[in-house]
């Protein structure tokens, strides 16, 4: 018996749903229909009348469900409670960034609070397929800080309202595109008309439905619907950056992730400046430190950042 199984047991009960539960999951239907009936046939049992929709649970899934809820919590507690002592004893600080970030900004920004690595053992988290799973790792106490880019368009940002932070910089995500042979974008936004006037579709390079930048596009998409025409999905800036100089279409990407190819011409934008998506950098931690290591980090990069707001 697998402890995802109890899982994905758990988010299937909670959604009533096959299809639900799976995207919950970030895993296919069928994996997931396959390890919930490896987890029936290790219990002998069945636990979802499948016939009945939505779906509900047999009278032996009732039963289990408490013991499953228990074993996955006491599982949770197990590991953190684990990972706090080994923290402790290590000093390791732990960190939850986004891919982008981890590239662009984290580098820099950390040899600045941190030059002589007086700080302790630093460690990333895994990274995550979603913003809400980064922001997971927070609420979760398994991150000691996140470092992550805010916008007021993003709902999910409501969530980290209860934990400090500090305002670390700005980012611009700008909607770009492969020049033509005479430098100008390849799919220009607002410029493309067809045989009848219309605005022509425009080759979208998107970052699907659960990154950082697919909520605030969602949000911009809704006050200003353009005529996009999906071609391409991936939640990492830096794929869709690989896609977008080879010429599929046009992406919103980081401007500090393009600095040399828009430089370089090999990137140019395609919009103007009002299609821009003004993001904030920001660094929240636990509401208790978990170990000296990370407050004394903290409060370097509290200094640091008064420092440079009053220069």
């Amino acid at each position: 018996m697998e402890l995802k199984w109890l899982e994905d047991f758990l988010s299937v009960s909670q959604c009533y749903s096959f299809t639900r539960a799976a995207n919950e999951r970030n895993i296919t239907q069928s994996a997931l229909s396959r390890r919930i009936k490896q987890l029936e046939e290790w219990l002998g049992v069945p636990l979802f009348d499948r016939k009945s929709y939505p779906i509900r649970l047999t009278p032996e899934g009732r039963d289990f469900l408490q013991t499953a809820s228990e074993m996955v919590f006491s599982m949770a507690q197990l590991r953190n409670d684990i990972r706090q002592r080994h923290a402790q004893k290590h000093a390791i600080v732990h960190f939850a960034t986004l891919n982008t970030l981890s590239l662009t900004f984290f580098p820099a920004w950390i040899n600045a609070i941190d030059p002589s690595q007086q700080y302790g053992y630093l460690r990333l988290c895994d990274q995550q397929p979603s913003f809400s799973g980064n922001i997971s790792l927070l609420l979760d106490g398994e991150t000691d800080f996140l470092l992550t880019y805010a916008h007021d368009s993003v709902p999910l940002m409501k969530q980290l309202q209860r934990f400090p932070y500090i305002e670390l910089g700005e980012e611009r995500a700008i909607a770009v595109c492969a020049p033509d042979s005479d430098g100008k974008p390849l799919y220009p936004i607002d410029e493309r008309r067809d045989a009848d006037g219309n605005q022509a579709p425009i080759p979208y390079l998107s970052y699907g439905k659960r990154s950082f930048f697919a909520h605030a596009l969602s949000a911009l998409f809704a006050l200003r619907p353009l005529p996009l025409k999906p071609i391409y999905e991936n939640p990492i800036s830096s794929g869709l950056k690989a896609m977008t100089i080879s010429g599929c279409g046009t992406s919103w990407l980081p401007s500090s992730l393009i600095t040399e190819e828009i430089a370089a011409g090999t990137l140019t934008r395609a919009g103007d400046r009002s299609w821009d998506i003004q993001a904030g950098i920001r660094l929240y931690r636990l509401e208790k430190f978990r170990n000296i290591q990370a407050e004394r980090l903290w409060n370097r990069a509290c200094l640091l950042h008064r420092t440079h707001a009053a220069a």
